[in-house]
């Protein structure tokens, strides 16, 4: 890959502006703590996002079918144990540039090719993993899950259906960017 194709892979497509960061707050599902009571919810492809999310899931033996990663929890590095286990999983491994409060070309691409793949996939994020839920209820299948971490809650469950879709991409299209582009990724 040469130089500009790096500068464009990492190139940020959507920026969450200041004034939306509120709409986040809110958990888009129900919340759960344990996470065997989350994968018996569970009834089509698990989309995880986040570290101590995943690791609990491959703590009772489920691998993801894409699990979005960065190595931290709530701005800090995740604790040895987490990481070790997440290093230790079976998941294909991919690789993406994502700054915080942000989606890049790099995380959009590597987030479809994930959700496409017929086995697991983990993508290891260099940057921040913190806006992934959004597209991944775009890209995800009708019935899939995807489930992200509500700080000092627990795991929140976000079914994929037409009403999550829309609310994901009505968030997006709120978000600073080029929507064309974000729409052109997500499409293939």
């Amino acid at each position: 890959m040469g130089d500009s194709d790096a500068e464009s892979d990492s190139e940020v497509v959507l920026r969450l502006p200041d004034s939306l960061r509120g709409a986040f707050k809110d958990p888009m599902g129900p919340i759960e703590t344990d996470a065997e009571v989350l994968v018996g919810d569970v009834s089509g492809p698990l989309i995880a996002v986040g570290d101590v999310v995943t690791y609990h899931f491959e703590r009772i033996g489920h691998t993801p079918d894409v699990a979005v990663v960065d190595g931290l929890t709530e701005r800090e590095s995740v604790e040895p144990e987490i990481a070790d286990r997440l290093e230790a999983s079976d998941a294909r491994r991919l690789h993406a540039r994502n700054p915080a409060a942000a989606l890049s070309n790099s995380m959009l691409r590597t987030l479809r090719e994930a959700v496409e793949s017929d086995s697991p996939v983990a993508i290891d994020v260099d940057g921040e993993e913190d806006l992934v839920t959004l597209p991944a209820l775009v890209l995800a299948p009708e019935g899939a899950s995807v489930v992200y971490g509500q700080p000092g809650e627990g795991m929140v469950h976000v079914r994929v259906d037409e009403e999550t879709r829309a609310r994901a991409r009505g968030l997006l299209e709120r978000m600073d960017g080029d929507h064309e582009r974000l729409w052109e990724l997500l499409r293939g």
